[in-house]
């Protein structure tokens, strides 16, 4: 009789006792939203990052969305982003009526090349939004002054890379204002949510009152003194994320030590490539461990085992300028980036995760090979 073999999840949450006991503390207190615990968590995040500002928000998108709002994003305007990246990147400023305008990555770090968005800028581009793809720095300063030179705004999107250095500074401590996010395949989780860091208080009081239905400091609960929204971070979502904050340190170097396991393990299979590793400037907080392997076939061919296997995955990441609705909405082809689009076309996203034991990754290993 076969003995049935335990399946590998793709991500999993890394949570404990200490969130439970944090959490009946907020249930307990009867303060379930706009309480103490929220005030407590964005401090210690703004700390954590090296960002004088924290505002918490219900998803790492609706950061993206209020700092589209921010900058005065209106309807026409063109906004230059990677196709390489989770829809949000893109849907944030339309959301506004803006026009994505997608840049080609470089083909190592699969972040935006400075050199493909400098050439897209025209009289109508209004900002950029940059991501810090699979928690691997962007080149921050490059893009920052390409805004500056054609006084565009800035957005940094950090959803993965909470953790990360770029030239020897945690990522959202360099002056852009950044969104991080804690959707539960992240480093740290909150179930839902994000956080948006700022150096500007103005920035941050604005954000505060987008957040929270256009509310000002001063007036009563139903004065509104602009039109906002309703992507408030509750108490409970902000004590998990205090506990979480708490052992954030241990968190990361445990995720460094099973990708540093699955370098080991993966390095001589013919056919996988891994992924960029870090340098002097850029230095990744592991938020997936993607692969690049030969072909979309030779890609297939593992999923097929995996499935069979019960191995998680995911084909990361689908370049955003082909998905339906965006080929419906604007036209979009193949053959416009087509750096994002092979790496579209071969990437795989092993199981990872703060957890992972090294038996589980050696079979993932095993059949990784098998399959190529």
């Amino acid at each position: 009789m076969k003995q049935e073999t335990r399946g590998i999840p793709l991500s999993s949450p890394y949570v404990g006792e200490r969130e439970e006991e944090l959490v009946l503390e907020v249930l307990r207190s009867g303060r379930l939203s706009l309480g103490p615990t929220i005030d407590r968590f964005e401090e210690l995040f703004a700390a954590a990052t090296g960002a004088p500002y924290a505002a918490a928000v219900s998803s790492g998108t609706a950061g993206l969305h209020l700092l589209c709002v921010s900058a005065g994003i209106e309807a026409g305007d063109e906004v230059i982003t990677t196709p390489y990246s989770f829809a949000a990147s893109a849907n944030c400023f339309i959301y506004e009526g803006a026009v994505p305008v997608f840049a080609d990555v470089d083909p190592q770090t699969l972040n935006l090349d400075p050199a493909a968005v400098e050439a897209l800028v025209t009289e109508r581009t209004k900002a950029i939004v940059a991501v810090d793809i699979f928690g691997y720095p962007c080149e921050l300063d490059e893009l920052r002054a390409i805004a500056q030179r054609h006084g565009l705004a800035f957005v940094q999107d950090s959803c993965e890379g909470l953790g990360a250095e770029y030239k020897g500074a945690p990522v959202g401590s360099h002056g852009p204002s950044a969104v991080f996010a804690f959707y539960p395949n992240k480093q740290i989780t909150t179930g839902e949510g994000g956080i948006v860091t700022t150096h500007s208080e103005e920035e941050w009081r604005l954000l505060r009152s987008l957040r929270n239905q256009g509310r000002g400091d001063e007036g009563g609960w139903l004065e509104h003194v602009r039109l906002g929204f309703n992507y408030r971070l509750d108490d409970v979502r902000a004590a998990l994320g205090i506990a979480q904050l708490e052992k954030l340190d241990e968190i990361l170097c445990l995720r460094r030590e099973v990708a540093a396991r699955y370098g080991e393990l993966l390095r001589d299979i013919d056919g996988v490539e891994l992924p960029f590793p870090d340098d002097a400037d850029h230095v990744r907080s592991w938020f997936v461990y993607v692969v690049k392997l030969p072909s979309r076939q030779a890609r297939e061919r593992v999923i097929a085992h995996f499935e069979r296997e019960g191995i998680g995955f995911n084909r990361y990441l689908p370049s955003i300028h082909l998905q339906p609705y965006m080929r419906k909405r604007y036209g979009f082809r193949e053959g416009l980036c087509p750096v994002s689009e092979d790496a579209s076309s071969r990437t795989l996203a092993l199981p990872f995760f703060t957890a992972l034991e090294r038996d589980a990754q050696e079979r993932v290993a095993e059949a990784l090979a098998t399959a190529l």
